[in-house]
């Protein structure tokens, strides 16, 4: 029998979506106080596009000072963040506006930790609850982070550690979130199967759980399936609109805990521990390192895990990819599942070992030793994996 665990449901980020939706920014700045703010975005693609001078533009109109902070890195670094909050501090800014993709919008989100917190933001993501962060607003630009709507943000410490540290705080969620799915069109085909990768994760962390509802369920498993259905069309017809929005809409909701509702943050996932230290060490795609490691994980679970999980896994074969259910072998459905997660990953472009991903075969003893070090020796999750067990996950996928 299922059993609907207590929870916690937060999301007051208010949602503006559509086409042209970038010009209200000024409006929705000013609606939330702002007056004076920072500009936090990566590379040129925004002033490319023309996305740049529109948000400026309307920020402008409402009268509203603009401090600029561009150059964020995929993976973003500790390093910038601190380069941000001093300019931040020194200028007075009472609003920060994160343009861009997740490590825009979680570099934003430092920043204003750092600003609520006299400059302080690092032991928040070392497991110090954030309780106030200075008002932050995004624009994404890519389907995939979920960083628009969650209460969620990771850096890499490039100076002592150089581990890939996270956190999820309530009070970490930016006020709005305007969500143009033409914004999405200028993506490369691999950036997006990427995002789409990630936006799987998101809520296949909270599906693979130690517990579970029905509609939890269901909710997770359409937007699994809305996931699979449409990211090959995005992948493949950049600017099919259709595609593009249900991708932007199913990456805000996997990660905003609308699919965590029924069930316990206690033993959920453990995809993201195993592969934080991948793209934090190799500053690879960190949808990339996710689809190297989900189906090695639920390959181990299989094999190795109770038949309660196995047959989890099994659910998930028949709901999310269409495999015959078969009571007298669910190890069989099992597996048939994983190998239709893989290949749909593979016909997105996704690779599915270490070696595709970049990570030297020599390497292996390094990467489990960050990660059974950022996480304390075990990774609890859907599996309890130690050091052996993740040594074993990692070897899996070498090659």
């Amino acid at each position: 029998m299922k059993k609907i665990t207590g929870f916690s449901f937060h999301m007051y980020t208010e949602i503006l979506f559509g086409k042209g939706v970038e010009l209200r920014v000024g409006e929705f700045v000013r609606k939330y106080g702002g007056s004076k703010v920072m500009l936090v975005y990566g590379g040129g693609s925004i002033k490319r596009n023309g996305l740049y001078e529109r948000v400026t533009e309307a920020l402008k109109a409402e009268g509203i000072d603009i401090v600029e902070f561009g150059g964020v890195s995929p993976n973003p670094r500790r390093s910038f963040v601190d380069q941000g909050l001093k300019l931040a501090q020194a200028e007075k800014v009472d609003f920060l506006l994160g343009v861009g993709g997740g490590s825009s919008i979680d570099t934003a989100k430092a920043i204003a930790l750092g600003l609520a917190n006299n400059g302080e933001y690092w032991k928040f993501y070392n497991g110090v609850e954030a309780l106030k962060m200075a008002p932050l607003g995004v624009i994404h630009t890519i389907a995939a982070a979920g960083s628009e709507t969650s209460c969620s943000s990771v850096l890499v410490d490039d100076g002592a550690t150089g581990l890939k540290k996270g956190f999820m705080w309530t009070a970490c969620r930016p006020l709005f979130a305007i969500m143009n799915p033409e914004l999405t069109y200028s993506l490369p085909p691999y950036q997006t199967a990427c995002g789409a990768a990630d936006i799987f994760a998101h809520t296949f962390m909270r599906y693979f759980t130690e517990s579970d509802s029905y509609l939890g369920d269901e909710y997770c498993e359409g937007t699994l399936r809305t996931v699979v259905k449409y990211a090959p069309i995005a992948v493949n017809n950049a600017n099919d609109y259709e595609a593009r929005a249900e991708l932007m809409l199913a990456g805000s909701f996997s990660h905003n805990d609308l699919t965590s509702i029924g069930r316990s943050p206690a033993g959920r996932g453990g995809e993201h521990p195993l592969e934080a230290q991948l793209s934090g060490h190799y500053d690879t795609a960190h949808g990339a390192g996710l689809s190297v490691v989900m189906p090695a994980m639920l390959s181990y679970a299989i094999k190795h895990g109770t038949p309660k999980q196995a047959a989890r896994v099994a659910q998930f074969g028949v709901k999310v990819f269409g495999v015959t259910p078969d009571m007298n072998d669910v190890i069989g459905v099992a597996e048939s599942g994983v190998r239709g997660f893989r290949a749909w990953l593979r016909s997105i472009g996704m690779p599915l070992t270490l070696r595709e991903l970049g990570v030297p075969e020599g390497d292996l003893e390094d990467v489990v030793r960050r990660c059974m070090e950022d996480n304390g020796g075990l990774i609890e999750g859907f599996l309890n994996m130690d050091e052996t067990v993740v040594r074993e996950i990692y070897s899996s996928i070498l090659k």
